[in-house]
């Protein structure tokens, strides 16, 4: 089944681990046959990966993008799937684990990233996690200290 792309001018996004700049106006393309394709918005640069959540993201979007390492990122993703798994006792966010690793051992990866995006808002939502900030009484005795 084709794929239709709708680009805003300036848009960005992957085809095949090649990164394609929309020009100055806003087009379509049509995608006839199968391709990795991510959109700039989708697309988590490593140094973003900064929870639990986004590190398997990462891992997916990497097996996805760049299947010649896929082993290495796969060895990854178990590892974060696992400490995740660990460390959590919500029955939802578990099934999710699970599914997304069906999707993973199916190698059907952008179903993954999809369903990892409600780890990323799971985790967001009940660890309140915020990269690079502490409440302000830690940075007061940490500094103190």
């Amino acid at each position: 089944m084709p794929l239709k792309l709708s680009l805003k001018p300036g848009e960005k996004f992957v085809l095949n681990g090649a990164v394609i700049t929309n020009g100055d106006k806003r087009s379509s393309m049509v995608i006839q046959n199968k391709a990795s394709i991510l959109r700039e918005k989708d697309i988590l640069q490593e140094d973003e990966a900064d929870t639990p959540a986004k590190r398997i993201y990462f891992s997916i979007m990497m097996m996805y993008l760049d299947a010649e390492s896929n082993p290495e990122y796969y060895q990854e993703f178990a590892l974060r799937t696992t400490e995740f798994m660990s460390a959590i006792d919500n029955a939802d966010a578990l099934a999710v684990c699970v599914a997304i690793s069906k999707d993973v051992m199916s190698a059907d990866y952008y179903s993954g990233l999809t369903k990892c995006r409600a780890l990323i808002a799971y985790e967001d939502e009940r660890l309140n996690y915020v990269p690079g900030s502490l409440p302000e009484d830690t940075k007061d005795n940490r500094e103190s200290a």
